[in-house]
């Protein structure tokens, strides 16, 4: 598991793939609430269930721009680790293509230290798998 501190810990390109791929999903869960608050009142008005629309839209305000900034993050930091890390283009490819349905990108950076693309985080979590099978008799 990740500690906080080395979560915000930004200093080499794994550890920002890592962050940006956590944040990217983060401001997906902020832009998919903000388009709820948006959409049901409409919809449940157009059913006529009374529902008047109130035209909640600061959340789709705040967190698209966010979302939309992140995401071009997202893709840059990929691109910067795919070379780094010597990323396959099927590998590379994935972690493009996560950036598209939400919450892909935690799923991608889960997968890519499991197999080993993530450099030094790959490393430490084979360590930690390691550990505790290492010291049973």
């Amino acid at each position: 598991m990740v500690r906080m501190g080395d979560f915000f810990d930004l200093g080499t390109v794994a550890k920002r793939f890592r962050f940006f791929a956590v944040l990217e999903a983060v401001s997906w869960a902020g832009l998919l609430i903000g388009m709820a608050f948006k959409w049901i009142p409409r919809l449940l008005d157009a059913l006529n269930l009374g529902v008047t629309d109130p035209q909640i839209v600061v959340g789709v305000k705040i967190f698209g721009p966010i979302h939309g900034g992140v995401f071009i993050f997202y893709v840059l930091i990929a691109l910067l680790a795919a070379r780094e890390l010597e990323w396959s283009r099927r590998t590379t490819l994935l972690a493009l293509v996560a950036s598209i349905p939400p919450f892909a990108t935690v799923w991608f950076e889960r997968w890519a230290v499991r197999t080993g693309q993530l450099g030094e985080l790959s490393a430490g979590a084979a360590a930690e798998g390691a550990a505790p099978a290492a010291t049973r008799s």
